[in-house]
């Protein structure tokens, strides 16, 4: 058996064991070991799991992960989107739709102070869907609104999936995070008018609760005093970095440093509050940091059977068009983001796709922000779509799982929408990197 054998033997071995529910993590480290045990010998194999880790994993830009991870779960744990919520409750009400679209502008702001997909369809859950259902909103539009919308902060900076990107495929995160900041806002804006129209054509989607709800300038000035918290520490993390004030890597710090800040100044940073967004943000890195080890193995794995380049040859020997790589590409993602987590997805891929866009002499800037929509699909697409799992799990069952599903029919319509504009129009991406670098 030659060694690409073993290599395309390895990656049909590495998704058999992920559709068993084998952490993807340990499957791709287990295949890893085995089958460069199989194509030279055990010490090799002993080697590579002696010093990758430490080499990798010890990089600083990585130390932005988990800082932002916990600057998203102290904004979470200690209520702080509320008040801007309420506040865009207000000044949004006459709008079709006004609760779903406060919504989706809310979700948006946490995204872009958490870095968080999970954490922004957490909180806003918790906040946004009883308030809907409360007010007669169609299930499905109500919670379909917080799934979708929740991925936004895999696009928005700062953003997990980014810093992840970035350092792996030795991409300026910097640069990610300015490029993914007009393509997250576009989505956001497609999203609101897609339910505008929606709402427009069959008014009962938004209930009766959408018309009745009229504010008055007292209280719309009322709502004011309570918004600064998310406006604040977005102006301080992404005003730093486009800046250039300080780097992506030490805002992760002073955005965590800053949320612990705003949340004490307002009274809301309790012992048990601390301590849960802190086990939340170890958890969370704590995982990601063992899928990304594997990771590492598996791309050393397949570099050694020369799996990757053949997958490119493959692939270019077909077309080597940018359109036909972005198909392949978006098929690929499309199909196995209903099987696999986010993180998981990216860094099973790029192994194999690093190299295909840098033979084929795609802009790698342009090309992350492609994967990341990708993801962001990923993440509400059955049968797993962790956002709706995770909807599900924080409204306690009130709503069903096919209902949410159902719900999200018409944010996946646009969020392909989104992504055919950002293939079609590589500028949305890359203006903004263009004028900072």
């Amino acid at each position: 058996m030659s060694n690409l054998d073993v290599g395309i033997w390895g990656v049909v071995a590495a998704l058999a064991l992920i559709a068993l529910r084998v952490p993807i993590g340990l499957a791709l480290g287990l295949v890893s070991i085995i089958g460069i045990a199989v194509m030279f010998n055990m010490n090799v194999a002993w080697g590579m799991i002696s010093a990758t880790p430490f080499d990798y994993v010890g990089q600083w830009e990585l130390s932005a992960a988990p800082m932002f991870l916990l600057m998203g779960f102290i904004c979470s744990s200690t209520d702080m989107t509320r008040g801007l919520f309420l506040a865009l409750r207000l000044y949004l009400a006459r709008l079709p739709g006004g609760l779903a679209i406060t919504s989706v502008g809310a979700c948006a702001f946490f995204a872009a102070a958490s870095g968080s997909s999970v954490a922004t369809a957490s909180a806003m859950a918790r906040m946004a869907v009883p308030e809907m259902l409360n007010n007669g909103y169609d299930r499905g539009l109500a919670t379909g609104t917080i799934a979708a919308s929740g991925t936004l902060g895999s696009l928005i900076p700062p953003s997990v999936l980014l810093i992840l990107y970035g350092v792996y495929a030795q991409v300026s995160v910097g640069q990610l995070f300015m490029a993914g900041f007009i393509p997250g806002i576009l989505s956001a804006l497609i999203y609101m008018a897609m339910i505008v129209i929606r709402v427009k054509l069959k008014p009962e989607l938004a209930g009766a609760g959408a018309v009745q709800f009229n504010p008055t300038p007292e209280e719309r000035a009322a709502a004011l005093r309570d918004v600064w918290p998310l406006p604040t520490l977005i102006l301080v993390v992404l005003g730093g970095i486009f800046t250039g004030v300080f780097s992506p890597t030490e805002a992760g710090a002073l955005g965590a440093f800053a949320a612990m800040v705003i949340a004490a100044a307002r009274r809301r940073l309790t012992r048990a509050a601390a301590l849960e967004a802190v086990a939340q943000a170890v958890v969370s890195t704590a995982s990601i940091f063992i899928i990304l080890i594997g990771s590492l193995f598996f791309t050393r794995f397949l570099a050694l059977s020369g799996f990757p380049q053949a997958f490119s040859g493959a692939i270019l020997s077909v077309s080597s068009e940018t359109w036909w790589i972005f198909l392949a590409v978006t098929v690929i993602y499309l199909v196995l983001g209903m099987l696999i987590d986010s993180i998981g997805l990216l860094l099973l891929t790029l192994p194999i796709l690093v190299p295909l866009i840098d033979t084929a002499g795609i802009n790698p800037v342009w090309f992350g922000i492609i994967v990341i929509k990708l993801l962001e699909i990923g993440l509400i697409t059955p049968p797993i779509g962790l956002n709706v799992y995770m909807i599900n799990g924080a409204l306690n069952n009130r709503v069903t799982l096919p209902e949410i599903f159902r719900g999200i029919t018409w944010f996946l319509a646009m969020d392909l929408v989104a992504l055919l504009l950002l293939f079609m129009f590589p500028i949305i991406s890359l203006w903004l990197p263009s004028i900072a670098y």
